[in-house]
């Protein structure tokens, strides 16, 4: 759910032919009837994928619909527009803040593995954030209590992004340092142990523990992982994840030969308009060592699945056990109330996750205890744990449009009347 607001760099001109039809790419099984679900579920979220090109929210997207490991829906719609192009089995996307719930479940696995406890100070393990300080007004003074792991996980360390987004508390003088550099081709940060140097010198908005502040932490976390494992966070991720649960296009590398892979941007955003390869804003770089948690993987669908497919299964992965019933737990108890309170008010937080607990508000009739995330270009997943389902939606597209998890939601359970 991650929505930056980034200077452009360079003008942008796109001269498009629109098309008004679409091409649908789809395999369905219609002999599940899952309760709960929408009688017209089908036809509905159909609707809504074309609706989202002929709006121009987005370009080509793709859904998918999992219910007991059996897809019960799954739609590639692409728009067939000039400077678009058709998603198959070999696109990938930046998840940007899908990032996220994968730099959790990292920590969890660690955290099983007795590497550390979640209310350890961070400064135990990287040194930099011993004494930080909180901005009050326009001065700074010590912070009162230690940030400690835990703080990391849910949000609640003081730390902020770079530029404010709908939703976001006030940062009062605060500026978390940001990955971009003048230069698109770079980014600013050689590594993490940079990042976080840097960071640490930041004042928080507020003293860590002590309220809720969507912001840069996984990024910290990503450090935090290569101290605990003495290896890279991208190596920490193939090893713990990516190799055990088949996510083989998964990584925050682009290959020079993958480029052409890589899903077009569509962007919709004041004089923006179009589809362009310019701005990825990350490199993606095979020679950088800063991978940011929060926000760097590039994914496909089908990698993506089998990670919700394993929080679906409520931990388990094609019949072994690869995260605990109690490190998932943990990741879905809610630690702050409707922080986005503004934009999203039937969602709590937990482990960087939202949580479903007020769908009347949602307007859906999705099950209360739905958790998920989204990314800035659009993409979205959630997990039902009362239909043992999982939705998956992938598109590139700008800006963050707050209502399309929802819509989603609403097209599969049915519409609160």
């Amino acid at each position: 759910m991650n929505r930056h607001s980034h200077q452009m760099i360079c003008a942008f001109l796109c001269s498009l032919f629109l098309l008004s039809s679409c091409t649908h790419l789809q395999n369905k099984n219609s002999s599940i009837d899952p309760p709960l679900l929408s009688d017209s579920f089908e036809e509905d979220l159909q609707a809504l994928q074309d609706s989202l090109i002929d709006e121009e929210i987005t370009g080509s997207n793709f859904l998918m619909i999992v219910r007991d490991g059996q897809e019960i829906y799954r739609s590639t719609t692409n728009s067939g527009r000039s400077g678009d192009r058709d998603i198959t089995d070999e696109t990938l996307f930046p998840i940007w803040s899908m990032s996220k719930p994968i730099t959790i479940v990292a920590m969890h696995l660690l955290h099983e593995q007795g590497l550390f406890n979640w209310d350890d100070p961070v400064s135990r393990y990287i040194p930099c954030f011993e004494n930080l300080t909180v901005a009050e007004g326009e001065t700074v003074r010590p912070a009162k209590t230690p940030l400690l792991i835990e703080h990391l996980m849910n949000h609640r360390s003081g730390y902020g992004y770079y530029t404010p987004w709908p939703g976001m508390p006030p940062m009062g003088t605060t500026n978390p340092p940001s990955y971009h550099h003048p230069h698109t081709t770079q980014t600013r940060f050689d590594n993490l142990q940079q990042f976080c140097e840097v960071a640490a010198e930041t004042p928080l908005a507020f003293d860590p523990g002590t309220s809720f502040l969507y912001g840069i932490n996984q990024a910290i976390l990503g450090r935090l992982v290569e101290v605990l494992t003495g290896k890279s966070f991208a190596d920490s991720l193939q090893e713990l994840i990516f190799t055990p649960l088949e996510m083989n296009r998964t990584s925050f590398v682009l290959e020079e030969s993958e480029f052409d892979l890589f899903q077009p941007l569509f962007i919709n955003s004041g004089d923006l308009f179009g589809y362009t390869n310019l701005l990825n804003e990350l490199t993606y770089s095979p020679k950088s060592q800063a991978h940011f948690g929060g926000e760097g993987l590039i994914s496909c669908p089908e990698d993506y699945s089998r990670f919700c497919e394993m929080l679906a299964g409520g931990g388990m992965f094609r019949g072994q056990r690869f995260l605990s019933e109690e490190s998932l737990q943990r990741m879905t108890t809610i630690s702050s109330v409707a922080p986005f309170a503004d934009v999203t008010p039937a969602y709590d937080m937990a482990d960087s996750v939202f949580v479903l607990n007020n769908p009347q508000l949602e307007g859906s009739m999705a099950p209360v205890g739905c958790f998920g995330w989204s990314g800035y270009h659009n993409t979205h997943f959630w997990i039902d744990p009362t239909n043992q389902l999982y939705g998956l939606f992938f598109t590139r597209a700008r800006e963050y449009n707050f209502d399309l998890p929802i819509n989603l939601r609403k097209a599969l359970y049915g519409e609160v009347e």
